[in-house]
């Protein structure tokens, strides 16, 4: 009876410890939430809100809030959900082509929403929306250590929506190829054209440096035929210094005239980003940007001849916690009188003394 029970005892632990085992090998659901928000101040020394030419910086003496994003990301065995919600002002003016009336409702909230498949450990497929490929800056406040945006980031777009492919070629080189709805719209008419979109990555482990090769081509609803070809450049010098490089080209061609006539537009631009880390609560970045406009397609659509617009910000970055304080100030130089005085005069400079603070979880 004794060697019974000794037995069962045994097989009972056995068995529990199997079960225990079990439990704590299998895999369990990957879930994440994120949020940001940031509010700012932004004083125009010109004296007015028009000369703002770039986006979700536009006020003048006003204490202004930008947006509330709060990000869930869900992952199980093979698939995975992103959504990404913004709420404010600045998630407004990201989704500019979703007003919201009685068609799209609340669908400007969306920032992104995409389902992906891992198809092997190197490839995978996503379904939805999601922030485009192109371009250095982003649209979560926190992300950037400038608070006001380039032109670069303002006249490339927003986001994407249609379906990509992720490839790891190798430990260092990445891919990607999409075909999407044309630029910023996440719904379109069954006769629409699609884009093609393509990214080519290059980030070594031994080297703190990282290359983006962009590319985005394709017909809009209007006709009109675009082809953008984009590349994002990082070096970390040392633990101070950093750079970013970011340079942009992009083409226009009216396809519903013949092509006897047709004549193609173009604007293209550079910035260079340099970072510099003097602790770890403190930094400082100064954006240089050159924007070309000369066949009016964007700022200087007024301008007979059109022109090109040089800027420079500095930001510091002051960080407590995850809270991020960030004064700053900017100073846009065009070659025509594109600004204002608080008269209304015509001018050619603008500038402009900003205080922003972001919190991030």
């Amino acid at each position: 009876m004794k060697r019974m029970l000794t037995t069962l005892f045994a097989m009972g632990s056995a068995l529990f410890a199997m079960s225990q085992s079990t439990a704590d090998t299998t895999a369990v659901p990957a879930f994440k939430l994120s949020g940001s928000a940031d509010v700012y101040y932004k004083y125009n020394l010109n004296g007015n809100y028009t000369d703002n030419k770039t986006s979700f910086t536009n006020s003048h003496n006003s204490f202004e809030l930008g947006m509330v994003s709060l990000k869930v990301e869900h992952g199980f065995k093979k698939g995975s959900i992103v959504a990404d919600l913004g709420f404010g002002k600045r998630a407004g003016e990201f989704s500019y082509n979703d007003l919201p009336d009685g068609k799209n409702g609340l669908a400007m909230a969306i920032k992104q929403l995409y389902v992906s498949y891992e198809l092997t450990p190197k490839i995978k497929i996503s379904l939805g929306s999601f922030a485009t490929h192109i371009g250095y800056e982003l649209v979560d406040a926190y992300t950037n250590r400038n608070y006001s945006m380039s032109y670069l980031f303002s006249y490339g777009p927003f986001f994407n929506t249609g379906a990509k492919v992720d490839l790891a070629l190798t430990s260092s080189l990445t891919a990607m190829v999409g075909v999407f709805n044309p630029t910023d719209l996440k719904s379109v008419t069954a006769n629409s054209h699609k884009y093609i979109g393509a990214q080519l990555g290059f980030a070594p482990a031994e080297t703190p440096i990282k290359l983006y090769l962009n590319y985005l081509e394709g017909k809009d609803t209007s006709g009109i035929q675009n082809h953008q070809v984009d590349l994002v450049a990082t070096y970390q010098v040392n633990k101070v210094l950093g750079l970013g490089y970011n340079a942009t080209y992009s083409t226009y061609s009216n396809t519903t005239v013949p092509k006897n006539v047709r004549e193609n537009a173009k604007w293209w631009g550079n910035a260079l980003y340099v970072n510099l880390d003097f602790t770890s609560k403190v930094g400082l970045t100064v954006r240089g940007e050159y924007f070309s406009d000369k066949d009016g397609l964007k700022v200087f659509g007024s301008v007979p001849g059109g022109g090109n617009v040089v800027e420079g910000t500095v930001t510091l970055n002051y960080k407590v916690g995850n809270l991020t304080i960030m004064p700053e100030f900017r100073l846009d130089k065009a070659s025509a009188n594109i600004f204002n005085k608080s008269d209304g005069k015509p001018y050619d400079v603008t500038s402009n003394v900003l205080l922003a603070a972001t919190y991030h979880f």
